[in-house]
């Protein structure tokens, strides 16, 4: 028997995630992300299923590189309009008692003090169930809105990102000592203040010379999500990242990217297998595999071409609106301040074949071909277990093609055979989100550079 496969579902709190023009399939409900009860049952199908936890998504500006505009964006409801998803934690949480909630948030648009702080509070009312979902963001509208003529050089986002980290680390680590809070009503005492510390944190980017405003919560730092797959996004991972997310790709590109971080992770002083690694997984089931075809063809009708290039146009920098569309793309080229895994990506697949703008985007509906698969739940479960075995994975993140039929499709028909299989959890293992994810304790493991962290 392989070792466990863990299972992450992917959400957004917009009518759709990233599979541009599902929501006009008759079965698809792209309303529900305003609702609160959508919410709250979608905790309690994960949680039925086993599921380890659910990763929101996010985005703080909108898609708008297509023809140099956003109405696209606006027709098409290309992740707008969207919701702030930490608001949806508490509600979840409420209504579960094991499910993880990884919850975006930019190093770019954000500070320290004030992630800090929003961690811990999260963390505090899950009971430890929390992580963060680190990203640098790559949109240049939200550049302007949040006061910049443009986006951060790519690395430089990076470099940014590693002090963010270490600041938040000196907040969470070391402010407040593990007894500092006493309670203590015959003294009149809260909390000691010779155990509260200043962090003292000067840097070239953040300035944060006091006390963390949160006393540690069951994590001190939630679990560290993150997806980067340049070489300094790597390197990020390496350093920073308990959780990898992994994006479209075969399955020898994912092996090579999983060798080469869990690599990188041990000339950081870590041990590789603090590292998970989560591939994004679309699946199509129905109960027999000429079912779950047609079903897929009915899906495919309703991708947006037009929609999903507006989608790589501003992930990849390079605006498709400027191509006929029955013009051939020759090799597209690397732009250098978006998002480089999209730029391999188009890179790759145009130096495979000659493509027509059409044929790209159908290659990138539901966030990139190689990650669907269409099949019968024996055929589904049969792959993401072969998958893992072969690439070293450590499980999925599950995406929907349709909100909210094909969670429930994938819970009821696919789970079932993981677990007869033995690779899925059948029951929920005590703890932090830390503790059921990665097997230890609570907190970061003692090689990892937050556990290290000094002030002073």
């Amino acid at each position: 028997m392989g070792k466990r496969i863990r299972l992450q579902f992917i959400e957004k709190n917009c009518p759709t995630v990233d599979n541009i023009g599902m929501w006009t399939h008759p079965d698809s409900k792209p309303e529900l992300y305003n609702q609160l009860d959508y919410w709250v049952s979608l905790a309690r199908t994960l949680e039925k299923a086993r599921f380890d936890g659910i990763f929101f998504a996010d985005a703080l500006g909108t898609f708008s590189t297509y023809g140099n505009s956003r109405d696209t964006a606006v027709r098409e409801g290309m992740s707008l309009p969207i919701n702030d998803p930490m608001y949806l934690v508490p509600a979840m949480a409420a209504v579960t008692e094991h499910l993880g909630f990884a919850v975006t948030g930019s190093l770019t648009y954000d500070h320290p003090y004030a992630m800090a702080r929003k961690m811990s509070t999260l963390d505090h009312l899950t009971g430890g169930r929390i992580g963060w979902n680190i990203v640098t963001s790559n949109l240049d509208s939200a550049a302007r809105n949040y006061g910049l003529d443009a986006q951060l050089e790519h690395d430089r986002r990076y470099d940014r990102g590693d002090e963010f980290l270490e600041a938040c680390y000196k907040l969470w680590e070391r402010s407040w000592e593990e007894d500092a809070v006493v309670r203590d009503r015959t003294r009149v005492v809260y909390a000691e203040p010779a155990k509260v510390h200043d962090i003292g944190h000067r840097g070239e980017f953040f300035s944060v010379p006091g006390i963390h405003l949160c006393e540690p919560s069951p994590q001190r730092t939630p679990v560290l999500f993150q997806a980067g797959s340049s070489q300094r996004g790597r390197r990020f991972a390496a350093r920073h990242a308990e959780c990898v997310f992994l994006n479209a790709m075969t399955p020898e590109e994912t092996k090579l990217l999983v060798d080469d971080v869990r690599a990188k992770a041990e000339e950081e002083g870590r041990d590789p297998a603090d590292l998970l690694f989560f591939p994004r997984f679309v699946p199509v089931v129905a109960p027999t595999e000429a079912e779950a075809k047609e079903k897929f063809e009915s899906y495919l009708a309703h991708v947006s071409t037009e929609g999903t290039l507006a989608l790589l146009s501003s992930w990849s920098g390079i605006d498709f609106s400027r191509f006929g569309r029955d013009e051939l793309l020759a090799f597209i080229e690397r732009k250098g301040n978006g998002s480089q895994y999209i730029s391999d990506y188009l890179a790759r697949v145009s130096t495979e074949r000659p493509l027509t703008v059409p044929d790209l985007a159908r290659l990138y509906a539901f966030g990139g071909i190689e990650n669907v698969s269409v099949g019968s739940p024996r055929q589904i479960a049969e792959r993401m277990i072969s998958f893992a075995d072969y690439t070293g994975v450590d499980g999925f993140n599950i995406a929907y093609a349709i909100r909210p039929d094909s969670i429930g499709d994938f819970a009821r028909l696919v789970v079932p055979e993981l677990q007869r299989a033995g690779r899925v959890q059948t029951e929920y293992r005590p703890g932090t989100l830390r503790a059921k994810l990665l097997g230890g304790g609570d907190r970061l493991a003692a090689a990892h550079r937050g556990a290290r962290v000094e002030i002073g």
